[in-house]
């Protein structure tokens, strides 16, 4: 395991944090990790105290979008210490977007390394409570300044803390989500697969129609054949069919390949569960719940770990899925995962990776 260099805050914002009202994103922690790439070569890295940086109008990145970014968390444990959840497979997912929009990979091995460091260092900012948690996000960019539409020659990767309390607003309540109609967010031949800035920027316009509106969330149709389901804004999309664990394909190149929705995945072929990644027709999904065999909807992601979904709108009309309840599929898929995240129940598949403190 790497050790990297700290300088620590002589200012720490803990005090400044309301604990009873984390909300998602609104906090950072005291430390960020930083490490430079130029000349070919990533640099040592190290831990820094967070703060502004220095940054010139012409920075390729602001101009052209050459950033990808990841997400998972760290939970406090209930013998002690920190888990993080599967941080090598974010890892992994961040060179493959890395690779998608031309910036050169970082060593997976030293990135879980420097996670662990750095939450570590930053153990305080564990909040206590389940259901919470200290969010990582790492993010990699293109730090040269130039304009012209090309790959920078120097990067610089971050990685970033922050408590966080449910993503939703309706916690593991059922959310509602519109199913967008108009606009596409991403194209098999496109970044959809990478995380990478322009996604989400491509869905901001529906989502902020679909909030004034009273839902949650987007749900996207493909943008070639606009009839096939892709993902939800912030997560992937499952369908509960006549028993029959439905998913989106990763086939068409345009959904992101979630390291939750691969966990539940494996868990629902551990359970027993007829799993079956395809493509799969919104016709298809309203039949269903026209003949009564739609039983659950629900997403999977970083930020919500599951969040059950308990009505569809499409097309002026509202679906009501399992009486706007959590089904027991999202359920014991819920009370799986976060029990293995913060270290309720054993982890037998090495998901997780615990750090003493």
């Amino acid at each position: 395991m790497s050790e990297f260099k700290v300088s620590e805050t002589v200012n720490s914002k803990l005090k400044t944090v309301d604990w009873n009202n984390l909300r998602f994103g609104v906090y950072f922690s005291d430390h960020v990790f930083i490490t430079k790439y130029k000349d070919g070569k990533w640099d040592e890295g190290n831990i820094v105290p967070y703060g502004s940086m220095p940054m010139e109008p012409g920075l390729c990145t602001l101009h052209y979008g050459q950033t990808i970014f990841e997400g998972l968390k760290a939970f406090r444990a209930v013998n002690g210490g920190a888990n993080i959840f599967r941080p090598d497979k974010n890892a992994h997912r961040l060179n493959n977007s890395a690779a998608m929009v031309c910036i050169p990979p970082y060593d997976e091995d030293k990135l879980v390394s420097a996670m662990k460091q750095l939450v570590k260092v930053d153990k305080q900012w564990i909040p206590q409570h389940k259901g919470q948690s200290l969010y990582l996000r790492p993010v990699m960019f293109g730090s040269s300044n130039f304009l012209g539409v090309t790959a920078s020659s120097e990067y610089m990767l971050i990685v970033m803390t922050s408590p966080v309390a449910s993503y939703y607003a309706e916690g593991l309540n059922p959310i509602k989500i519109l199913v967008e109609t108009e606009r596409v967010r991403a194209v098999t031949g496109g970044l959809g697969m990478a995380k990478t800035a322009g996604n989400y920027a491509a869905s901001l316009l529906a989502g902020q129609k679909a909030h004034q509106k009273g839902y949650s969330q987007v749900l996207w149709i493909d943008g070639v054949n606009r009839k096939y389901v892709d993902e939800v804004g912030a997560m992937n999309i499952m369908f509960v069919i006549n028993d029959e664990l439905i998913t989106p394909s990763l086939d068409r190149g345009a959904i992101l390949a979630g390291v939750t929705r691969d966990s539940v995945l494996t868990l629902g072929r551990e359970f027993g569960m007829k799993v079956t990644e395809r493509d799969i027709t919104l016709l298809e999904v309203l039949d269903a719940h026209k003949n009564g065999v739609l039983q659950e909807v629900f997403g999977t992601g970083t930020a919500a770990v599951i969040s059950p979904v308990g009505m569809l709108h499409h097309s002026g009309k509202d679906y009501e899925i399992n009486g706007m309840k959590i089904g027991p599929v999202a359920q014991k898929f819920y009370d799986t995962i976060t029990g293995m995240q913060y270290g309720e129940i054993p982890d037998t598949r090495a998901w997780i990776q615990h750090i003493d403190f």
